[in-house]
């Protein structure tokens, strides 16, 4: 297994992306510590991440809160003696699809605040026991808006370049103490979008476009080069790769699962 005997914390465990890795990290044999804001989500991924086979414990924990993540974090390696794997899943509804002229600064300021601070958070938590146990590895999702220009994009686009740009950093920092850092960066998820905040999300920009939320997807779907958009499970099985030592000499790289929307 991918995973075998593997420790792996995964902040925003009740969301889609994290609950999907959840399931396909305990299938690989990794021992799971999922954190979130949401309990009953966090309980629902924990009861999946079981039935594929894996130990699983759960904790109520701000992303944003350096005390609180640092103390979970600690609580962890109290337990079960080592982190191996941390992922960072934690999502932000953010506004997306208007024009500088009518986007305040509070929008603009949200997405690229908050993915930004939780990042911090959660990495700054981790690589203190990754340093001093020579090993670990960094996991970070962005989005392809990191690459794209068009009208609508700016906040997204400046959060998910700053992200990409603090992974490739953190794995300059981190690689002497043997800690890989990869951020995956997929598009939008076409089967994440009934539980997450990505169907609110797109259904505004839809909406405003008069545009049916369908017929809106279908679009999207056909700019890239598979005529389609990846799925959770995708994500989910190059994360658990990425995680394990199979991806050994994988650092300061910025994956495309974007189905072609991005070439590289």
């Amino acid at each position: 297994m991918l995973l075998e005997n593997k420790v792996a914390v995964i902040h925003g465990g009740g969301g889609s992306i994290g609950a999907a890795a959840a399931r396909v990290f305990a299938r690989e044999g990794a021992r799971l510590f999922l954190a979130g804001r949401s309990l009953p989500r966090l309980e629902a991924a924990a009861s999946a991440a079981r039935a594929a086979g894996g130990e699983v414990s759960i904790a109520v924990v701000d992303a944003m809160d350096q005390a609180a993540v640092d103390r979970h974090v600690d609580d962890v390696v109290a337990d079960a003696g080592c982190i191996d794997v941390a992922l960072n899943a934690v999502g932000f509804d953010h506004v997306q699809g208007l024009s500088i002229g009518e986007t305040s600064l509070d929008d603009y300021l949200h997405p690229v605040v908050g993915y930004l601070q939780t990042n911090f958070v959660t990495a700054k938590a981790v690589s203190r026991h990754m340093i001093a146990q020579r090993g670990g590895v960094i996991l970070t999702i962005s989005t392809p808006g990191a690459r794209l220009t068009g009208r609508g994009l700016i906040g997204n686009a400046a959060q998910s370049a700053g992200l990409e740009g603090f992974s490739r950093a953190l794995a300059g920092e981190l690689g002497p103490d043997g800690v890989r850092v990869v951020c995956v960066r997929p598009h939008a998820i076409a089967d994440a979008m009934e539980t997450s905040y990505t169907r609110e999300m797109f259904g505004r920009i839809a909406a405003a476009g008069g545009i049916a939320m369908g017929d809106w997807i279908e679009g999207l779907a056909g700019t890239t080069l598979l005529g389609r958009l990846p799925v959770l499970d995708e994500v989910a099985e190059y994360l658990a790769f990425a995680a394990s030592d199979r991806a050994a000499s994988m650092t300061g790289a910025i994956a495309n699962l974007s189905a072609g929307a991005l070439v590289d």
